[in-house]
C-alpha cells in the first residue's frame, strides 16, 4: 500500500495515509477557536485526516493556557468556520476531546470550573500558566459517581455539537496521562469501587463514555487514543496488567465498532521508555480495524516505513508545524523546515501560520 494513495476510514474517503497528529498550540483566546486557527489547519488541509488539537468538553477539562474548548456556543461557531475552511480544501477534520483531569492549574481553569480526577492523588510536575508562569500541579478532588456520569455526558454534548458543527468526527484522548489514562493507570487510579482495582474496572470510564458517544454520533465518527508505556503526567509506563489492559480495550472498541485505534509511540525524543512487548502489533491483532500509529516522522520513507509494518495510516507531529506544505514535500523528497520551539504555545501567527 503506498503511502499517497487514498485510504476508506469508515464513510470517509481519505485522500492520502498522512495524519497530522494533534498538536497543542494554545491559541485559542478565552478558551474560543479563531480565524488564526482557521488559517493554521486550512494550511495544512492536504493531510488525509487532521486530528485537531486537544480540546475540552467542560470547564473542569481546561488544563494548558489558551486551548480550546467544545462545550459553549462561540466554541461550537469556532469549529464550525474551522471544519468550513478544511472542508474548502477537501480536508477531513476530527476534533480530539482532551479532558486534562488533574493535569491542570486552576489559573487555566475557567470560572465554576474545579480540578476532578479519578482519585485525589496529585501529579508531579508544573503547568504553565499566563499569570504566574509555571506552578505546581494542585491535588484534585476525587471524583463521585455523580461526576463521573457528569463528565461522561459532557463529552457526549460536546461530540453531538461538534457533529453538528460539521467537523468529520472526534478522538476520544486516552494516552499521555489526561482523564482518561488516568482511570487506567492505577498509580493514578487507587478506587476502591466499580472504577478502581482490577483492569477491568479501570476500564469502565473509557469503556461506557466510548459507548455513549457513538450512540449520539455513530461509531464511523469516532476514534480513540491510547498511549501505552507512556510516561507523560506522571503515569507509572510500567504496570503488572498492563497488556492485559490494552488488550481488553482493543476487544472492546472492536466490538462498539469504532472508526480507528491512535497509538502514540513516545520513544525517542519524547523520552518515553522502550516497550516491554509488541503491543502495538498486538492491539492491531485484536482490534482487526484502522490503526494510526507513528513516531519522529520526518520523510516519506519513514512513513511508508510505518505502513509497510502493516498499520493503516501514518501521524506526523513536529513537521507540521513548519511546513503546512508537508504532503508536497514527502512527494518531492523536498527538505523540511526546522519549526521555533520559542513560539510552539504562544498566543499569535509567529510561528503559527507564518511558515
Amino acid at each position: 500500500m503506498n503511502l499517497f494513495e487514498s485510504y476508506q476510514l469508515g464513510k470517509l474517503k481519505l485522500k492520502n495515509r498522512i495524519v497530522m497528529a494533534p498538536l497543542t498550540r494554545s491559541r485559542a483566546i478565552n478558551n474560543i477557536p479563531n480565524d488564526l486557527m482557521a488559517t493554521y489547519y486550512s494550511q495544512r488541509a492536504g493531510a488525509g485526516l487532521i486530528i485537531s488539537e486537544g480540546t475540552s468538553p467542560s470547564v473542569n477539562g481546561i488544563g494548558y493556557p489558551r486551548i480550546p474548548g467544545a462545550y459553549s456556543p462561540a466554541q461550537i461557531q469556532g469549529w464550525t468556520d474551522i471544519a468550513n475552511r478544511v472542508h474548502e480544501k477537501d480536508g477531513k477534520i476530527f476534533v480530539q476531546l482532551m479532558h486534562c483531569g488533574r493535569v491542570t492549574a486552576s489559573e487555566n481553569i475557567p470560572e465554576a470550573g474545579e480540578t476532578l480526577a479519578p482519585s485525589a492523588v496529585k501529579a508531579d510536575g508544573e503547568m504553565m500558566t499566563d499569570s504566574k508562569g509555571p506552578v505546581e500541579h494542585e491535588t484534585p478532588r476525587a471524583m463521585t459517581l455523580a461526576d463521573i456520569e457528569t463528565a461522561q455526558n459532557e463529552y457526549v454534548n460536546a461530540a453531538s455539537q461538534l457533529i453538528k458543527a460539521g467537523v468529520d468526527g472526534v478522538e476520544l484522548h486516552a494516552a499521555n496521562g489526561y482523564l482518561m489514562e488516568q482511570f487506567l493507570n492505577p498509580k493514578s487510579n487507587v478506587r476502591a469501587d466499580q472504577y478502581g482495582g482490577s483492569f477491568e474496572n479501570r476500564a469502565r470510564f473509557i469503556i461506557e463514555t466510548t459507548k455513549k458517544v457513538v450512540a449520539a454520533i455513530g461509531a464511523d465518527k469516532v476514534g480513540i487514543r491510547f498511549s501505552p508505556y507512556g510516561a507523560m503526567n506522571d503515569v507509572n509506563p510500567y504496570y503488572e496488567d498492563l497488556k492485559e489492559l490494552y488488550v481488553y480495550l482493543a476487544s472492546k472498541m472492536k466490538d462498539i465498532g469504532i472508526a480507528y485505534i491512535h497509538l502514540v509511540d513516545h520513544r525517542g525524543e519524547m523520552g518515553a521508555p522502550e516497550f516491554k512487548t509488541e503491543i502495538k502489533e498486538t492491539i492491531k491483532g485484536v482490534f482487526a480495524g484502522t490503526i494510526i500509529t507513528g513516531g519522529e516522522i520526518d520523510s516519506a520513507q519513514k512513513a511508508q516505513q510505518v505502513i509497510d509494518n502493516g498499520f493503516d495510516l501514518a501521524y506526523v507531529g513536529r513537521a507540521f508545524i513548519a511546513n503546512p506544505d508537508l504532503i508536497d514535500k514527502f512527494k518531492n523528497g523536498t527538505s523540511l523546515k526546522e519549526p521555533n520551539p520559542d513560539t510552539f504555545y504562544t498566543a499569535g501567527a509567529e510561528g503559527y501560520t507564518d511558515y
